[in-house]
């Protein structure tokens, strides 16, 4: 199958919109796959891609019709791989003989040949956007569909000798389509679960686990799969009883990827997880974390302090290390040597020293912050206190005359002042040292593209806020909230990214005491919100007033602290 058209070879048959550019322009985007010329046509024209489109179709005189769903249950005809190369889908049910595809670039003869050989049928043609399209396929067919079709692997099984490095090379392409899907979809996680009958394949996206459509036959290349997954990571491939970790570099556009891989065996085969790491990702300033003007204020006055300890909670996945890294980038400057210690180093940050903890070789959390106080710092950041010597040290660092900031695994604000005395640090030492502690969650924001808003329901809104332990006529501030919608931008989900939820604790006067006397969570909770501390559930309901998320969303994620 040639990837340019016949028809357009010629310069008298070509639209009107190619024949405007020049003869290098018309084969740079000629040569591209078709569903990446309408892109290039975009760039070369500066025209929008919904313009081009429109234009295009009026040159070639084709209408612009998406693929329907009716229709795609009647195509049997055309194998997957077809479908994939020529990028068409039905639009309406095929009548009298001829089918009715929708492609994202005007067809040449040869398509209308090849689809004749294998379905002996007409085709009448319309043109569609490419992400639409493309959104139908992987949603029908599932991710890496094209590599997987059974009808390509069949004709070269008739090439024995070809056979194993040719499926090899599918199985590659397969694991790199769901990995490029995954970065597409802004999924953190990627986990391959073997079923009795099936191969399961999940991403985690916002925080949410959710099911991918994948090929009917993938069951049949699983451990082919499992197997090239290892390889990339340096696995023993041949060890299927234990558990393995490996580490993948992987490279997608303009994305650097650092993957973390975990197997472990179950009943029916190897599970895999992949955590992806993007390098690329472009870090978070304090705004863009979530955090409100009065909010930055306070961390601000604490962040500029010459010394002292900055702590922030929350379970795994709730953007700690994130919102440490934005503190980084807050204060850095070339007046301050700055030294991290971090597991993994999620994002780079010019000028700073960051380390990378090695437990294979000895390099741990506590040996690294000794070394690190040698090195002349002003500002120490330790990815997390996870034993009593790492939070002694830390401690003592920061009575010392060093900044220091670091997180812990705990619900609440005030349970990290509890938590660091349940690890033998003296009561006196954490209440001299420690500033400032934040709690944090994460919480879907809605989709900017698709959200609305609608007239709140009083009544309702004061039920939520009585749920989450808040003065049920906050809801007389509001006489409308958005809700989520779901477009094409947001897969239909109504939300795309997430935003922070926070609990900010200032350690002054009135908590030392209660410190010092070994008081409970409790004690420091009451004193810190007669102080004005907002807690976790009426940030969250600040989000919602802004037009960042919904009360539904704010209830599910508070709902997993009990």
């Amino acid at each position: 199958m040639s990837d340019l058209p016949k028809e357009m070879s010629k310069e008298n048959t070509l639209p009107e919109l190619l024949q405007a550019l020049t003869e290098e322009q018309r084969v740079e985007i000629l040569s591209q796959p078709r569903q990446k010329r309408l892109e290039a046509l975009s760039l070369a024209t500066g025209k929008s891609e919904d313009a081009v489109l429109t234009e295009l179709a009026r040159n070639v005189g084709l209408e612009q019709n998406l693929p329907d769903e009716e229709a795609f249950k009647e195509i049997t005809e055309l194998p997957a791989r077809l479908i994939y190369e020529y990028q068409c889908l039905p639009f309406r049910p095929a009548e009298n003989g001829t089918l009715f595809l929708t492609t994202v670039w005007p067809p040449d003869e040869e398509m209308n040949e090849w689809i004749y050989a294998v379905c002996g049928k007409e085709v009448e043609w319309a043109l569609a956007p490419p992400d639409k399209v493309a959104g139908f396929l992987t949603q029908k067919l599932g991710v890496g569909f094209e590599s997987l079709d059974d009808s390509t692997l069949e004709i070269l099984e008739e090439k024995e000798d070809e056979d194993e490095e040719d499926e090899t090379a599918t199985i590659v392409r397969f694991v790199n389509d769901v990995v490029r899907q995954a970065v597409e979809d802004g999924a953190t996680d990627i986990h391959m679960e073997p079923q009795e009958e099936f191969l399961r394949i999940r991403y985690r996206i916002d925080g949410l686990l959710l099911p991918i459509p994948v090929p009917e036959n993938l069951r049949r290349y699983q451990e082919a799969i499992i197997s090239r997954i290892k390889i990339m990571s340096k696995m023993n491939i041949s060890e299927r009883r234990l558990p393995q970790d490996g580490r993948i570099n992987f490279q997608f556009r303009d994305s650097d990827l650092d993957i973390r891989v975990s197997t472990i065996p179950t009943m029916y085969g190897e599970s895999v997880s992949l955590r992806l790491l993007n390098k690329s990702s472009k870090p978070f300033t304090m705004e863009e974390l979530g955090l409100l003007p009065e909010d930055r204020k306070v961390i601000n006055q604490v962040l500029h302090l010459p010394y002292g300890i900055i702590l922030v909670t929350g379970p795994t996945g709730a953007g700690k290390s994130t919102s440490l890294n934005a503190f980084i980038r807050e204060i850095n400057s070339p007046e301050k040597r700055i030294l991290t210690v971090e597991d993994p180093v999620e994002y780079e940050v010019p000028g700073v020293n960051q380390i990378q903890v090695r437990p294979e070789i000895g390099l741990e959390f506590a040996g690294a912050l000794r070394h690190i106080l040698r090195q002349d710092p002003d500002v120490i950041m330790v990815g997390e206190i996870r034993d009593r010597e790492t939070a002694d040290i830390s401690i003592r660092a920061s009575l010392t005359g060093h900044l220091v900031f670091s997180t812990l695994h705990t619900n609440d604000a005030p349970s990290a002042l509890t938590r660091l005395t349940d690890m033998g640090i003296e009561p006196f030492l954490i209440a001299s040292a420690v500033e400032l502690v934040m709690a944090q969650r994460l919480i879907r924001r809605l989709c900017s593209q698709c959200a609305r808003e609608e007239p709140v329901d009083l009544q309702a809104l004061r039920a939520d806020l009585v749920y989450l332990g808040i003065d049920p006529t906050e809801a007389d501030k509001v006489q409308a909230l958005k809700r989520p919608v779901g477009c094409d931008v947001c897969r239909n989900m109504g939300f795309r990214g997430r935003v922070g939820i926070f609990e900010i604790l200032r350690v002054g006067e009135s908590l030392h005491d209660l410190i010092v006397n070994r008081q409970s969570a409790r004690e420091f909770r009451k004193v810190a919100s007669k102080e004005g501390m907002k807690d976790l559930r009426y940030s969250g309901w600040e989000q919602v007033q802004r037009g960042r998320t919904t009360m539904e969303e704010v209830m599910r994620v508070m709902s997993m602290d009990g």
